[in-house]
């Protein structure tokens, strides 16, 4: 079967790499003139597989008057005068509601679980060098407050197979010298020793070289889409501005340009944009802490080591442009750092980035069929693209072909709303 996938970010290349290792004959198209160029380049850098809840969280509700009104919140929107995103926004805060925020968590848990066996299952088969490393996550709380509602999350996750340990501050010091400043500010945390850390772009790169080398995937870059052609509710073939690329079946994995290009065909995609910032802050061998990663709860900051760079990723922004950088956001981010970390030295050489992640309102992503008869999609991660990227990538490829799903694709489905 030859298969077109549209988009070259960790969700279309994980999709090329399963689709391939079935033996289908794979073309990937992207507009960028190499992979990974969008959300993929320089997020977070943690696989969380056990740290998967959504967004619209009952705190999230609670907290909506700072999200609109204060500039420094770790979450802000920036309503506009758009209806897909007030459209977005009423059911962001209908997933709010605890039931709904718990089934959804539950339903992200067996992706995330299912993806960190496929990831472990492609690591395991081929050679790719992308700073991984195995350490486990640690997520420290300042107040007493904060780690109770940790407590009760972790009583909530062991039900779904997470092992976690509650700590206390001198236990998180030892388990991570780099927190000795924040000593007399922090009242324990939860470790996760499943969780793992690693270098999304180099991932990218290196199974963008696999995919041809070993799998004779063709790769189309400097392609620009320009629209999808269609014929009685069938994809015939994707316009660029190099030709048509005609196959039996289509994956859009394109990201926020999916908006775009499957809504001539009349699919209209529940996604928004949520702009998320990083650091990436080079270190030498003299700085030998933050060995495992760390989330900052209260700031919600995630700290991950990468080699010889620290990736420090914060922040939500709603409803500004792409790809932009606010200076304003990133000096909040490096103050926090500062006060946290003053060992990590001067930020001044640390590489500001900042990226536009899609998501849907209730934090899953969307894989499966389309109305179009041959098109299938895989987009929506929001900030878990790198988590979840190799479970959605297997599952999308099960259901192209035809087979049983290892897991229930039904909470995945387009237009699902619970």
């Amino acid at each position: 079967m030859q298969v077109c996938v549209v988009g070259a970010g960790v969700v279309g290349l994980t999709t090329a790499y399963f689709l391939a290792k079935e033996g289908h004959r794979v073309t990937i198209v992207d507009r960028n003139g190499l992979p990974g160029q969008g959300a993929s380049y320089a997020n977070g850098g943690q696989l969380s597989y056990s740290y998967v809840a959504p967004l619209a969280a009952p705190s999230a509700f609670l907290s909506l008057p700072s999200y609109l009104f204060d500039r420094n919140s770790p979450l802000r929107f920036h309503l506009r005068a758009r209806p897909a995103q007030w459209a977005w926004v009423m059911h962001f805060l209908a997933a709010c509601w605890p039931p709904a925020y718990r089934r959804h968590m539950a339903e992200l848990s067996t992706l995330a679980y299912f993806s960190r066996e496929m990831i472990g299952e492609m690591m395991a088969c081929e050679a790719i060098d992308f700073d991984y490393g195995h350490r486990g996550k640690l997520v420290i709380h300042r107040d007493r407050r904060s780690l109770q509602a940790a407590a009760d999350l972790v009583a909530f996750q062991k039900d779904l197979g997470a092992d976690q340990s509650l700590l206390d501050e001198e236990a998180c010091i030892a388990l991570e010298p780099a927190l000795e400043g924040m000593r007399g500010n922090l009242v324990g945390g939860v470790f996760t020793p499943s969780e793992d850390a690693g270098d999304c772009y180099k991932f990218c790169i290196a199974l963008d070289g696999l995919l041809r080398d070993r799998y004779g995937v063709e790769r189309l870059y400097h392609h620009k889409v320009g629209c999808l052609k269609a014929e009685r509710q069938r994809l015939c073939a994707v316009q660029t501005n190099h030709g048509d690329i005609e196959a039996d079946k289509f994956v859009m994995t394109a990201g926020l340009s999916s908006l775009g290009l499957m809504q001539p065909l009349g699919v209209r995609l529940p996604l928004c944009g949520l702009k998320g910032y990083s650091l990436s802050v080079p270190v030498d061998g003299l700085y030998d802490a933050l060995k495992i990663s760390v989330t900052d709860s209260r700031n919600k900051i995630v700290y991950a080591r990468l080699g010889a760079v620290i990736r420090i990723a914060a922040m939500v922004d709603i409803g500004t442009a792409q790809d932009v950088v606010d200076l304003e956001r990133a000096e909040t981010l490096k103050k926090h750092v500062r006060a946290s970390f003053p060992g990590l030295g001067s930020l001044d050489t640390a590489r500001v980035w900042a990226g536009d992640r899609p998501a849907t309102a209730q934090g899953k992503p969307i894989v499966g069929v389309s109305p179009i008869e041959n098109l299938y999609l895989n987009v929506g991660h929001g900030a878990l693209g790198f988590t979840l990227a190799s479970g959605s990538a297997k599952l999308v490829t099960e259901l192209i072909q035809g087979d049983p799903t290892t897991i229930d694709a039904r909470p995945f489905r387009l237009g699902t709303v619970h």
